[in-house]
């Protein structure tokens, strides 16, 4: 049989516990395929025990408080986010991973915006699970460290990885809940990471793999299999040209890739007349800039640029896999923004569905565009809210990083709905500004109503979101720039390298909050 690597201190610990024997005979009795990750909090007072998690305390008086005298003699007590793994204390579990939660007992955090203790969990269950991913264990059982939604979040988010097209791929580890805890909590948790590893997906997959056409089937089908109560509308270049929608079509015609307007609809309100909630989402499957050609360094990630269909098409998907008793409908103008003999040129004028004209004076800055148009289109809906998510500006990444999403709203109430959820889900947002300043530098213009840039160089996010408050009339509305939140490098330890897929759960907490208080 084969042996797992045993560290010596593990030997040490085992020899003295009287478990030599059991070591010896390779694990005979133990199941080979199955992993266990606790919970230890942070010592209260300096010569205090660590203390377990309730399932860390029943497991170490399960195994006679071995499971206590290894971790002693291992090394130092386990700090928050860290982990320590131990082989052979139960016939059940080959691997046991102790993960460190930091202090027990903490809550919201005003300075850090977040729920600290919901935080530390997603973040140490997720360093426990990969621990038994990288000892190619097909399940593990997940201490819900008393919050079991946020344990099932670290643990689906922090498996997961984009391999789809690699021969080798890690190994697949199945996160069930240990014990017979809140399963409710535990299922609501892997429902709300799954939504977020969805927008990943889509934001990660190649620009040749994710076409307009493409994500739009992908959206479908997930949105299909999520519940009855849904609609789906794959919208033609000629149905876009039949709205007007010239601002849109500007962009799209610069590729041979043809534009799709993805309509989708989630019905779960028991009064079907009931005034929807909109999401608008910015669908540039590849964007290269267009004539105002981008840099070729990292223009890879422009792959990504449709991350604001991706996290509110991923958001509708799972308010109908809930069953939320709201109606949503989901608006995504997706296109290619590309250089050839049909693009917009820098200083051409186009049409947006309003009636309104744009100088295109940068076609990089093509997203502002194509919401536009859909901007226009989501008020014929007579809707409660309309919220758009948009990969919009570089100048958002410089503003605040991939700390939060930067928030811009016509309404208090909305952006207090939007900060309330950010707090719980620990994917944070940001207010931002939208003062008359910066409308003053889009509709002073030489050629046209407005400029799809400002006159100066500063505050592009900003200048950006007056360019979209001239398409909205509705007074509740949020523009969410997630530009700086597109890809992670190490900042959220729970998320692996690669895209995000923020904020879906955000969004998705923000649904939720919603239909409660519509309830």
């Amino acid at each position: 049989m084969f042996l797992l690597p045993l560290p010596a201190v593990g030997r040490v610990a085992l020899r003295r516990l009287g478990l030599k024997r059991f070591w010896s005979q390779g694990f005979a009795a133990a199941d080979m395929t199955k992993g266990l990750v606790l919970g230890i909090y942070t010592r209260e007072k300096e010569n205090d025990a660590p203390p377990f998690t309730s399932a860390g305390e029943n497991f170490d008086k399960l195994v006679s408080g071995k499971l206590r005298e290894v971790l002693n003699i291992s090394g130092p007590p386990l700090k928050a986010g860290k982990t320590r793994t131990f082989y052979g204390l139960h016939e059940d579990f080959s691997s046991v991973v102790v993960v460190g939660l930091g202090k027990k007992g903490v809550g919201v955090d005003d300075q850090e915006n977040w729920h600290e203790g919901k935080e530390n969990i997603r973040v140490a269950v997720a360093a426990g699970c990969r621990q038994i991913q990288d000892l190619e264990i097909s399940s593990v059982e997940v201490d819900p460290c008393g919050d079991a939604q946020a344990a099932a979040e670290g643990a689906v988010l922090g498996l997961y990885e984009y391999d789809e097209l690699k021969q080798k791929k890690k190994a697949v580890v199945s996160p069930k809940l240990h014990g017979s805890g809140d399963q409710e909590a535990w299922q609501k948790g892997v429902l709300f990471a799954s939504g977020q590893n969805l927008a990943r997906q889509l934001m990660e997959t190649p620009a040749n793999e994710m076409t307009p056409t493409r994500f739009a089937e992908i959206i479908e089908k997930n949105l299909k299999g999520a519940s009855s109560k849904t609609e789906v509308h794959i919208r033609p270049k000629s149905w876009i040209e039949e709205q007007g929608m010239g601002s849109f079509l500007s962009v799209a015609k610069g590729s041979d890739e043809p534009p799709v307007f993805l309509e989708i609809h989630y019905r779960g309100s028991p009064n079907a007349s009931d005034a929807p909630l909109v999401f608008v989402g910015k669908g540039i499957t590849f964007d290269s800039g267009g004539i105002s050609i981008k840099p070729s360094a990292n223009m890879d990630l422009m792959r990504a640029d449709m991350g604001g269909a991706a996290t509110i098409c991923s958001a509708i998907v799972s308010a109908a896999k809930l069953g939320l008793p709201i109606n949503v409908i989901g608006l995504a103008p997706l296109c290619e923004n590309m250089p050839s003999g049909k693009a917009n040129k820098p200083g051409d004028v186009v049409r947006a569905k309003n009636g309104k004209t744009i100088q295109v004076d940068n076609t990089d800055a093509e997203g502002r565009l194509i919401l536009a148009d859909a901007l226009c289109y989501a008020h014929t809906f007579n809707p409660k809210v309309i919220l758009n998510a948009a990969t919009l500006t570089g100048a958002m990444d410089i503003a605040l990083g991939s700390a939060a999403t930067g928030v811009f709203t016509n309404s208090s109430w909305l952006w207090n709905r939007l900060f309330e959820a950010s707090v719980e889900t620990g994917d944070r947002v940001w207010r931002m500004p939208l003062f008359e300043h910066y409308t003053r530098q889009v509709v002073d213009c030489q050629l046209a109503d407005m400029n799809n840039i400002g006159k100066y160089r500063s505050a592009g996010a900003c200048t950006a979101a007056a360019f979209l408050k001239e398409f909205v009339s509705h007074p509740t509305w949020a523009h969410l720039d997630i530009a700086g939140v597109m890809t992670n490098k190490d900042e959220v330890s729970y998320l692996r390298k690669g895209m995000t897929g923020r904020p879906t759960r955000t969004l998705i907490e923000f649904l939720v909050r919603f239909s409660q208080d519509s309830a």
